[in-house]
């Protein structure tokens, strides 16, 4: 027989709980033990579904705890069906992170869990899965390798996970989901995740999932909850003054954004150099740079993690207190997975963004998809500056944009109609 403490009935009794969900009693247990006591929207309609063992299409923003969606049910039902569990994820620190979780799980799962990432050792991966694991967590390009080499069968896989796959999609790895795909068992679960909904990823459901169940707590464009936005229009010239008094106004971690590897790594001198621990992170750097970088970065080594968008989603941080968009990124959608780091499971947050005069329209664009307007905000002690009207570069005086772009009204300069 299994017994509960007090405080765990009590919660039962007083407020939503994990209790309920068709979760078995000993996960129940551990999961109190981890402090998950009441279930996000996600978890809280997406788990009882996945522990049916049904395909699922869970579609929600970053920070909403959608791991423990697939790495409950998966947990549980492996330890009654035979066969493996697969995990494909777009990066090396999400599958770090994924299997940290699984490991609070360690007593349960048994034969326990093998990390096939690029930039790691193949021949530790493959002495791992020879220890045949039940649980793999993947990136696409390694596990392609491991398939090319033998060392791993996917005829046993019996639940397929595809975590951020839209990400994954960006990536350019729809080639090796294809052939995953098409190499598990017909018969098996296959649970989607994506922060999106584009029609590459409904094509991915209708073509190889079974009548699956979508759950979709926040539309696509929808900013966490709690994010405290505000946005600073500033000259290229003045963007390390603006970051010297943000860094000095406030004092918690700050998770910053650049689109540029090159960028990144000047950004972080500049950071050292205002007497602030800072550390980069982006696909220039090793796997073993990287991993030390966000280490530090949340253990409090380092005040400042400096990244481009290969860290936008992915990272679990707790307790990130900013995170500022230094540079805005090219792609609107990524402007919602990067704040999405801060405000995590229900805490509070602050993104705060630097758009230079001729962004107007790139802030436009972000608004469009959020359907909000983005606050403007002002700092006494930096040159004012104002987007340029209704262009997208500086007007000419004649009333025409330079560089033959667009004026406000559509039409192209030098044209009459």
């Amino acid at each position: 027989m299994t017994y509960y403490p007090v405080s765990f009935i009590v919660k039962i009794m007083t407020e939503q709980t994990f209790f309920g969900l068709g979760i078995a009693p000993n996960l129940l247990n551990i999961l109190d033990k981890m402090k998950f006591t009441v279930p996000t929207p996600i978890q809280h309609k997406g788990i009882p579904i996945a522990v049916e063992g049904k395909d699922l299409v869970g579609i929600a923003q970053t920070g909403t705890g959608k791991t423990l969606v697939f790495a409950v049910p998966m947990i549980q039902r492996l330890s009654f069906i035979k066969g493996k569990g697969l995990i494909l994820v777009p990066t090396r620190e999400l599958a770090l992170q994924v299997d940290e979780t699984f490991q609070k799980f360690r007593q349960i799962i048994g034969a326990g869990t093998a990390v096939l990432i690029g930039g790691a050792s193949m021949e530790n991966q493959i002495r791992t899965l020879r220890r045949d694991p039940r649980i793999l967590i993947a990136t696409p390009g390694r596990l392609i390798d491991h398939l090319q080499r033998r060392t791993v069968r996917l005829d046993d896989v019996r639940i397929l996970v595809l975590d951020e796959a839209d990400r994954m999609l960006d990536m350019g790895f729809a080639p090796q989901i294809a052939r995953v795909l098409e190499g598990v068992p017909s018969d098996r679960q296959t649970m989607l995740f994506s922060a999106t909904m584009p029609q590459e990823i409904m094509r991915l459901a209708s073509s190889y999932m079974k009548l699956p169940v979508s759950v979709e707590i926040a539309k696509s464009g929808t900013p966490v909850e709690k994010v405290v936005q505000e946005i600073f229009i500033v000259r290229n010239e003045d963007k390390k003054l603006l970051l010297e008094k943000i860094l000095y106004q406030y004092h918690g971690s700050v998770l910053l954004f650049t689109r540029t590897k090159y960028g990144a790594s000047k950004i972080v001198r500049a950071v050292k150099d205002l007497g602030h621990s800072a550390a980069e992170i982006h696909s220039n750097r090793t796997f073993a740079q990287r991993r030390e970088a966000l280490d530090g970065f949340k253990s409090g080594k380092y005040r400042v993690l400096v990244a481009t968008d290969i860290a936008a989603r992915g990272i679990d941080v707790s307790g990130i207190e900013i995170v500022l968009n230094y540079d805005l990124p090219e792609d609107p959608e990524n402007y919602v997975h990067r704040i999405g780091r801060t405000a995590r499971a229900g805490l509070e947050g602050r993104a705060i963004s630097f758009a230079m005069p001729d962004q107007g329209g790139d802030v436009k664009n972000i608004e469009r998809l959020m359907r909000k307007v983005l606050p403007v905000s002002k700092h006494p002690d930096v040159p004012e500056a104002d987007f340029y009207g209704g262009y997208t570069t500086k007007p000419h005086p004649t009333g025409f944009a330079y560089r033959g772009m667009r004026r406000a009204s559509g039409r192209r300069p030098g044209r009459r109609r």
